[in-house]
């Protein structure tokens, strides 16, 4: 065990650059070096243990070793840890006491990221996962308006999901999303047109550039819809990028470095085309705005166009919420919203923005938030993953069991998918009961208004 002059640390966390272009990167040796350190320490601690299903594989390796340490698990063994880590960043933001500056200088997540990365470079990363990455690649094919029907509708039958698991290992009770022949960018462009000026206040210029992200164009175009009309009725100008790809997330979480930064080639200079023209960029996917603020900046710390991104790119509530310290957000609210079960999810929560979505909408008249901080357990493609989707379902039981025991009115996370995935725990812990779809909030913002 490494022994430190201090004991954890109550400073702020900050974040070193991914060092992903050295080539001891990629080395194996010196990874499965850093990752028995770090492992080591985190077995001391074991302060994780209550997030994701990594923490528990790692303790249970130690705990069955012969030596009840880190040096009697298996190196082979490591990777076990590894595939259950998803990158939500909560143990760096929110647990660990040992990142830096502290002298140990632990970076979990981004370890977790380099030993995919080196999985990935290796050619052992498997068909299944890299077609379910491919987010820009299905949706164009699964959106094909004669072909979306069709999609729907084998994915929802039983007896194709069951052939769809041992072909694909992807898991017959997973929520998979449905595709829309009709686009985000459709919608946006339909609205586009509608004359407003623009007021320029405090951080934000007053007109937006919206980047629907892959699910919001394929997947759910009605989040992009109802971002589009929530904005333009608190006088926001909004238009589209002229071309976007995925911004990366689902690649980076495969460990396919290099395919994130030819999605960066062409995401960062559509964005900064608008952004030198006066357009702010605003996503409705936390995921996405987090690749933009902080992933891409990591790995690119050096690109000054990149870190211009960083500055400009908004969560449409922390977006809102900035106008609105200005006075410039419209709180003529036509309906109340009751009670809402909110899930904050893990890739908005590291942002270090607060809760803009439970400020912005607990100014709706009779509205009240039931917060919870637990992560869903989703992570894009790990619950429905024939291997994971058990755990995924078990670390989102105790989000379901507070949306139970909430009784809201509405269930409501600002991440699409984690939305979903609570309810499918709901569906799965009452089979015979009719459970209500997640209302996302934007179309619970768009509701106050009247829209």
């Amino acid at each position: 065990m490494a022994i430190s002059k201090r004991e954890g640390s109550l400073e702020a966390p900050t974040r070193h650059p991914l060092d992903w272009k050295n080539p001891d990167f990629y080395n194996e040796d010196s990874l499965n070096k850093e990752l028995e350190r770090v492992f080591d320490i985190c077995h001391g601690c074991r302060r994780c243990v209550s997030l994701c299903n990594a923490f528990p594989t790692l303790f249970d390796l130690v705990d069955n070793s012969s030596t009840m340490e880190v040096d009697g698990v298996a190196k082979a063994d490591y990777m076990k840890v590894v595939d259950h880590c998803y990158l939500c960043d909560l143990c760096y933001m929110t647990k660990c006491p040992y990142v830096p500056p502290h002298e140990w200088n632990l970076d979990f997540p981004h370890l977790m990221l380099r030993a995919k990365a080196v999985k990935f470079q290796q050619g052992k990363t498997s068909t299944r996962d890299k077609v379910l990455s491919a987010t820009d690649i299905v949706g164009s094919f699964a959106g094909i308006p004669i072909i979306a029907p069709i999609v729907n509708a084998t994915n929802k039958n039983p007896t194709f999901r069951k052939g769809l698991e041992k072909v694909l290992g992807v898991h017959h009770n997973a929520k998979i999303p449905s595709y829309h022949a009709k686009k985000g960018r459709n919608y946006v462009k339909a609205l586009s047109s509608n004359a407003l000026t623009a007021k320029s206040v405090g951080r934000t210029t007053g007109k937006v550039a919206i980047f629907t992200t892959c699910y919001g164009n394929y997947n759910e175009p009605h989040i992009v819809e109802d971002l589009a009309k929530v904005f333009q009725h608190n006088q926001i100008p909004v238009t589209l990028l002229n071309k976007e790809q995925c911004c990366g997330m689902p690649k980076l979480e495969l460990g396919d470095l290099e395919a994130v930064a030819k999605a960066k080639e062409v995401n960062i200079p559509a964005m900064l085309q608008l952004i030198n023209a006066g357009w702010d960029i605003v996503a409705p996917v936390p995921s996405c705005v987090l690749m933009f603020k902080q992933e891409l900046p990591l790995m690119f710390p050096d690109d000054a166009d990149v870190q211009t991104v960083k500055g400009r790119i908004f969560d449409p509530f922390e977006y809102l919420m900035l106008r609105h310290k200005e006075g410039q957000l419209n709180t003529d609210f036509q309906q109340s919203l009751g009670k809402v079960s909110y899930h904050a999810s893990c890739h908005l929560r590291v942002q270090n923005l607060g809760y803009k979505t439970r400020e912005l909408l607990e100014l709706v008249p009779n509205t009240k938030f039931d917060l919870i901080e637990r992560c869903s357990g989703h992570d894009g493609t790990y619950a429905v993953k024939v291997e994971f989707h058990d755990t995924a379902m078990k670390i989102c039981r105790p989000v379901v069991n507070k949306v139970e025991q909430a009784k809201a009115d509405y269930y409501a996370s600002d991440c699409p998918m984690a939305g979903h995935h609570i309810e499918n725990g709901l569906q799965q812990k009452e089979p015979d009961t009719a459970v209500k779809a997640p209302t996302h909030p934007l179309a619970l913002l768009r509701m106050a208004y009247g829209l």
